[in-house]
């Protein structure tokens, strides 16, 4: 991809032009100084009948301009009727604005496609702007699962989509490496260890990990130190275990990325916070005391159900009432160790202490009550200069062929990330993950992902990028001189006679490939990948659709033996939907490629 945000969309021009009516309008009127004229969109109507665009301008001005919204309505009308662009403009129900667009803006609009290739839809909207993703962050106590697969590939095309739209993006991995867990780890690591010196270690005791996937770290102790650590205590040989487990374990993880094709730029350490230097939990926790956000105090009974974090005791308590919670939350244990949450505190405080103001965390299903303490405890570190946003990943149920997935040999109680990998492809893997709103469950068929039909997305989509360019090589009979090279393809598409795509099935592909920028900038800002998957396949349909259509009626088909000219700007379409196909799949870390067997 290129690294220039393209020029600006369609959707943008018509944006500005508004804007521009709306600002003479405010000095006609003298409308109070400062009207935000951000709240002012320019989107496709829900109802394709009502034209190309729609404005919400005079519903959300129409206060500032003292008048009602409909006779502002009429107003901006008149401006935009004398538009270049504009054939016709309608106000609907209490002042909504819908335009219709002169046929000649799609052909420009497909020229610009052409000209800037996977670069089109490419944003400035971010301005640079730095953000923090922290996605993933497993628990680094065995390989990956089917539900870390989820967050982990929405994680990474969430940050792919931010740094297309123009943020300068950050992927971090919190490693979880100071818990009880990891306590646990090292135990169950210990047993594998006697066992690789030769031990029958019977079964493995409840409590602790069962997967033989901790069979080479024993191997490897076993080797390094012989039996050496049976003769000291637990204290003595638990920190030794601990750390090459877990550094073992992350390197399993980030093998099980690699098959995702996911790398982050920053692995932080949770034990960081606490080992290293100054004790960054304690250091956060009096810089909140001191600003009276932090006290001794006590609980009162959680209305309805029990709460996990819930003892009647005297404890440290953090204020996050004052920031939005619905409780104030503990800090230390009864056993005088920090709380989960004290250590997440210091953790996002150190992201703001290294200039990240803009962080989003991409949580598990069951860490729902876990977002409003979060965001307060980052209002409060960062005396609200800092915004959090979190997005849940829910479940995934594995399937195949409508029937539940039994469990995993190798782990032990759960299938693992690399198996379904191994099975079906990153490919496959990455964009059905994304093929779902990510707080809805998602059920995943390791057999209907692989299936070649319109029922399997990522098979539809690839299989357009892979069309249009079968199309470009049985073209060159009608079309000699089509250059194979893709630059060179564009170059020479980008003078054909665009205009002679007036078929409304034509016009509506071409609609659709000039929404796509506004498509990636929104989607960007919602964060919301999965929009990008959802509006992939509908143009691999659109295209598709298109292609069976020129089968029943010969004059739509892309390539017409005697009329050069007409075949010329039908591939410029072609070229206008394998760019943004191509440019869509690399977003979403999926391949495009330019045949299908």
């Amino acid at each position: 991809m290129a690294d220039k945000p393209s020029s600006p969309h369609l959707f943008a021009d018509v944006l500005a032009r508004v804007h521009a009516i709306c600002a003479a309008l405010a000095t006609e009127g003298n409308w109070p100084d400062g009207v935000d004229f951000s709240r002012v969109v320019v989107e496709p109507p829900r109802d394709a009948s009502h034209g190309d665009m729609a404005t919400n301008a005079a519903m959300v001005l129409a206060k500032e301009a003292k008048t009602k919204p409909r006779d502002l309505a009429e107003k901006i009308a008149e401006g935009l009727r004398a538009d270049a662009l504009v054939a016709s403009v309608d106000v609907a129900g209490p002042g909504f604005i819908n335009l219709t667009l002169k046929p000649k803006v799609w052909a420009d609009a497909l020229r610009t496609v052409v000209r800037e290739g996977e670069a089109y839809g490419r944003s400035a909207v971010g301005k640079a702007e730095k953000v923090n993703v922290e996605y993933v962050s497993a628990n680094p106590t065995g390989p990956m699962h089917v539900g870390h697969c989820r967050g982990a590939v929405f994680g990474d095309a969430l940050c792919s989509l931010l740094q297309f739209a123009g943020y300068d993006v950050t992927r971090e991995y919190y490693i979880n490496d100071a818990g009880a867990q990891v306590d646990v780890l090292g135990r169950s690591a210990y047993l594998r260890y006697l066992e690789a010196l030769g031990e029958d270690i019977g079964a493995i005791p409840e409590g602790l990990y069962p997967g033989d996937y901790l069979v080479p770290v024993g191997q490897v102790l076993a080797a390094e130190y012989g039996d050496k650590l049976k003769a000291v205590s637990e204290n003595a040989w638990l920190p030794i275990v601990r750390s090459k487990a877990i550094s073992m374990m992350m390197e399993m993880i980030k093998g099980d990325l690699a098959a995702l094709h996911i790398k982050h730029d920053v692995f932080f350490s949770e034990r960081s916070l606490i080992d290293t230097g100054k004790n960054k939990v304690t250091e956060t926790i009096d810089f909140l005391r001191a600003k009276g956000d932090v006290y001794e105090g006590r609980l009162p009974p959680p209305k309805g159900g029990p709460v996990e974090d819930y003892e009647d005791r005297e404890q440290t308590l953090f204020r996050a009432t004052n920031y939005g919670d619905d409780v104030d939350r503990p800090l230390m244990k009864s056993d005088g160790s920090y709380t989960y949450f004290a250590s997440d505190i210091a953790n996002h405080k150190n992201k703001f202490d290294r200039g990240f103001t803009n962080l989003i965390d991409v949580f598990g299903a069951d860490h729902g009550g876990y977002i409003k303490r979060m965001q307060a405890a980052v209002k409060a570190v960062t005396a609200g200069k800092a915004a959090l946003d979190v997005k849940i990943v829910q479940l995934v149920k594995l399937l195949r062929d409508g029937e539940p997935v039994k469990m995993s040999k190798r782990s032990g109680e759960f299938v693992t990330l690399r198996e379904v990998v191994d099975e079906v492809g990153s490919d496959a893997v990455r964009f059905m993950m994304l093929f779902r709103k990510n707080d809805a469950v998602l059920d995943f068929d390791l057999a209907k992902v692989i299936e070649q039909s319109k029922d399997n997305a990522v098979f539809y989509v690839q299989y357009g990028h892979a069309r249009g360019h079968s199309i470009f090589k049985n073209a060159r009979e009608v079309v000699p001189d089509l250059p194979e090279d893709a630059s060179a393809r564009a170059a020479y598409l980008g003078t054909a006679a665009v205009e002679r795509l007036t078929d409304p099935v034509e016009l509506s592909l071409l609609k659709l490939l000039a929404l796509y920028p506004r498509m990636v900038e929104a989607a960007a800002v919602a964060h919301e990948p999965h929009r990008i998957a959802f509006y992939l396949y509908d143009l691999a349909s659109e295209f598709h659709a298109l292609w069976t259509r020129g089968r029943d009626l010969p004059y739509l088909r892309f390539i017409i033996n005697n009329d050069a000219e007409i075949t010329k700007a039908r591939l410029a379409m072609v070229q206008g939907v394998v760019s943004v196909l191509a440019s869509g799949l690399a977003v979403l870390g999926v391949h495009a490629p330019t045949e299908m067997r």
